[in-house]
């Protein structure tokens, strides 16, 4: 790796340039309310070839190995990007393995699906066995297991300077169903949860989800539209716009066709500062299923033609709506905002590598477009109400449905710190708080690599 220097007339300046490979490895050591404490690794690596192509590299490789200690979640992920190995294309693949026998699923539609504070996966609240009524079991309302493979490849070409063609091809296997739970101590007896009594579980019998999806299924996902980019860099621009439109659809079981609409601006604030100037960034997106129905093991998936983390599903966490639960708006359309602004405060070398150091204040915001199966729900609401039949034979009375909230809006504001090597490698720690009050699960935290968008 080599450091090259530039100067002008009127100054000596030296200036960042990486050669060869660089590599990027950090312990998975973060915690979140949704899945525990995580332990792995991951890592980056690039490729910058003679330098000129830099910040952006030449080859890059992401990967990660890791395991949630209270989500018990297991993921693989290994991937490659490169505008450089085809002339004037560029190549985006990677595979994905995942197992979570302890999922939270926190019902449909958002605002609309209603958050017990009494029931959420938690050890609390005991009932008897159906098999055995002397047996009492714990109670994770919010549980379910599922397992995920994905395969994708995505192919850009040039149209002209700055607008490309995009296509590619995503394969999914899922296989779901109720909670894998491995069991306590209480004493001398192991308890479990209930799997029976779960929202899942309830949702089945109401026929909101349907027999031929509750296992899971496959899906082959065909995506093809156009990208703007005019960034001066991809890991975190200081300006340009990109912006992406096309369509995806499911060609095999349950098929459906969706319609993206992204759009990301980033606009450099001349405060001549030391670190460099701070940006301001907002994306505007909307994504919609426009002909056919998601299935249940597909309503997560925010389809994305560039993965900036190894999962991008679910509105919430920290893909779209930061400071609400994981997957904890899930819906058929969705439009959100994200704006934020990009302060570095340091920059530095070390070791022969560039790095800095950022905050970023944020507020996002979003809304249902298109509800989730809203007939069925209507078929056993009164006035606009479910509440859990199960629950109610035991004395608890749970509103799990409310129609009326479906088009309310959720507001997070919170802040970021950012530590980047290379301008590449970006470890991100982000704090945020729901504002909109029934969806606030306290203070959110988010801790893993990369800017949001």
């Amino acid at each position: 790796m080599v450091l090259a220097f530039a100067q002008d007339e009127n100054k000596k300046e030296e200036k960042e340039m990486k050669k060869g490979w660089s590599f990027g490895v950090l312990p998975t050591a973060t915690y979140s309310v949704d899945n525990g404490f995580q332990a792995g690794l991951f890592g980056d690596v690039y490729y910058y070839g003679d330098g000129s192509t830099y910040p952006d590299p030449v080859h890059k490789i992401s990967w990660e190995g890791s395991y949630f200690t209270h989500s018990h979640r297991m993921r693989l992920y290994l991937a490659y990007d490169s505008k450089y190995l085809i002339p004037k294309m560029r190549v985006n693949a990677s595979v994905t393995y995942v197992t979570d026998p302890l999922y939270s699923f926190w019902g449909f539609n958002g605002p609309a699906a209603m958050q017990n504070y009494d029931v959420w996966s938690s050890r609390k609240l005991t009932v008897p066995s159906a098999a055995d009524p002397t047996v009492l079991n714990n109670v994770n309302y919010y549980g379910m297991s599922r397992d995920m493979l994905r395969v994708l490849a995505n192919v850009q070409g040039q149209i002209v300077p700055h607008l490309n063609w995009a296509a590619g091809v995503n394969f999914w296997h899922w296989k779901a169903g109720a909670m894998r739970d491995n069991g306590v101590k209480d004493g001398d007896v192991k308890r479990y949860y209930n799997t029976d009594l779960t929202l899942f579980e309830t949702y089945k019998t109401l026929g909101i989800i349907h027999e031929d999806e509750a296992n899971g299924g496959n899906a082959l996902e065909i995506n093809a539209g156009v990208v703007y980019d005019t960034r001066d860099m991809e890991a975190a621009p200081n300006k340009g716009i990109w912006a992406e439109a096309y369509l995806n659809g499911n060609v095999l079981q349950h098929q459906y066709l969706k319609a993206c609409v992204y759009f990301r601006h980033y606009i450099d604030i001349p405060i001549h500062i030391p670190a460099g100037d701070p940006v301001f960034a907002y994306r505007l997106a909307w994504q919609q299923t426009i002909a056919g129905e998601t299935p249940l093991y597909m309503i997560q998936n925010v389809p994305l033609l560039v993965q900036r983390n190894m999962i991008s599903e679910g509105f919430g966490s920290s893909n779209t709506i930061r400071g609400i639960r994981e997957n904890r708006i899930l819906t058929e359309g969705f439009a959100w905002a994200n704006t934020e602004l990009r302060i570095k405060l340091v920059k530095f070398k070390l070791f022969n590598q560039y790095f800095y150091i950022a905050v970023n204040p944020f507020f996002d915001a979003g809304i249902i477009t298109k509800p989730f199966r809203a007939a069925e729900f209507e078929k056993v609401a009164v006035e606009g109400k479910v509440y859990d039949p199960k629950l109610a034979a035991i004395g608890q009375e749970t509103l799990i449905y409310d129609s009326s909230k479906i088009r309310d809006v959720i507001m997070s504001a919170g802040a970021g710190l950012k530590i980047a090597m290379n301008q590449n490698f970006i470890v991100s720690a982000e704090f945020a708080k729901c504002l909109y009050k029934p969806l606030d699960a306290g203070l959110w935290i988010g801790i893993g690599i990369n800017y949001q968008f």
